[in-house]
């Protein structure tokens, strides 16, 4: 994604709005011009990365990863695997959810609780429908995990910067 052109927009924005006002504050706008490049930077990666992070709450367990090449973000989109659904357990079992279901009790310490209630509404879930999904979800990175996987090791650096 090149973000030249949004900054290259955002500049003469800023030059149309100062021409109003006459020449000492189009100087004002062209001195400042050169420095606002990289904050105006920084805020459009801080709203990309957002916007990612947002989409990866959603696309679970798929997600969107914001990368940088050079001064140029790049979207990364992994879609969940037919291994990766929650849906399925254990060596890949399938979770009947319209089956048969079970009640149990849990006790949870009340600032969990409330952070579920939060997630759940957020993203337009009933609090069981959330825990169902996270619990399938959980199971399945256990099975992952115990799994050998047979793929070398990555190697390659990921960090966030703000």
């Amino acid at each position: 994604m090149d973000m030249a052109s949004y900054v290259n927009d955002l500049g003469r924005e800023f030059a149309t709005l100062a021409e109003v006002d006459g020449d000492e504050a189009r100087a004002l706008v062209e001195r400042l011009s050169g420095s606002l490049e990289p904050a105006i930077r920084m805020t459009l990666l801080d709203a990309l990365s957002a916007a990612a992070n947002e989409i990866t709450r959603d696309l679970a367990p798929g997600s969107v990863e914001l990368r940088l090449r050079g001064r140029d973000p790049h979207f990364v989109v992994t879609s969940p695997a037919a291994e990766d659904d929650p849906a399925t357990v254990g060596g890949g079992a399938l979770i009947d959810e319209d089956g048969p279901s079970s009640r149990i009790n849990v006790r949870l310490p009340e600032q969990l609780k409330a952070a579920i209630e939060e997630v759940a509404a957020k993203e337009g879930r009933s609090v069981n429908a959330w825990l169902v999904r996270a619990a399938s979800a959980a199971l399945q990175r256990a099975d992952r995990d115990q799994r050998p996987s047979g793929k070398q090791p990555q190697q390659g650096l990921t960090a966030w910067v703000r």
